[in-house]
């Protein structure tokens, strides 16, 4: 459970931006998101090279 102290007088929209960082941060969402469907262990390897590949592909061409 997500805990943000209110100080005195301060304005309620900046306690709800504080609070939505820190739920982005806890990556709830992106859990429960990637949980509605199984995904294979041999498919969730391959989207991870291929993601590996692609950054590698970017880094080598911001050196040439």
């Amino acid at each position: 459970m997500l805990i943000i102290p209110i100080k005195d007088g301060e304005n309620i929209d900046r306690a709800l931006k504080r609070y939505k960082r820190k739920f982005d941060k806890t990556g709830t969402v992106r859990q429960l998101r990637s949980r509605q469907a199984f995904i294979k262990p041999s498919v969730k390897r391959r989207a991870e090279i291929q993601k590996a590949a692609y950054i590698q592909g970017l880094r080598d061409a911001l050196e040439a």
